[in-house]
């Protein structure tokens, strides 16, 4: 079975001075190792960003009306997208219906 590790605000001043003894030691950077191939290419991964999608995003401010808002982020939980998917799925339509 684990050993059940406390919280930092659980522990003592000596227990987090034991906890955190390993830190205070100079050169602690030299026990690291290389990344592996997969943790490479997840950090590669992660440091593109936000995948581009079109022509990219760009972000705006608007107004809403409160209620609106909440109606529009109950929905929007109710789909499972973000609100910016659901207020831009909402244009999108809006512009192929007056086209």
């Amino acid at each position: 079975m684990k050993h059940a590790v406390k919280h930092p605000e659980d522990m003592s001043a000596v227990e987090l001075a034991a906890a955190t003894r390993e830190f205070d030691a100079p050169y602690a950077f030299e026990k690291a190792r290389p990344m592996t191939p997969a943790q490479r290419a997840e950090e590669r991964t992660l440091r593109r960003g936000r995948p581009r999608i079109g022509q990219g995003a760009k972000k705006i401010s608007i107004s809403l009306e409160r209620g609106v808002l909440r109606d529009a982020d109950a929905l929007a939980r109710k789909k499972g997208v973000k609100r910016s998917e659901l207020i831009a799925s909402f244009v999108v339509a809006g512009l192929k219906r007056t086209a």
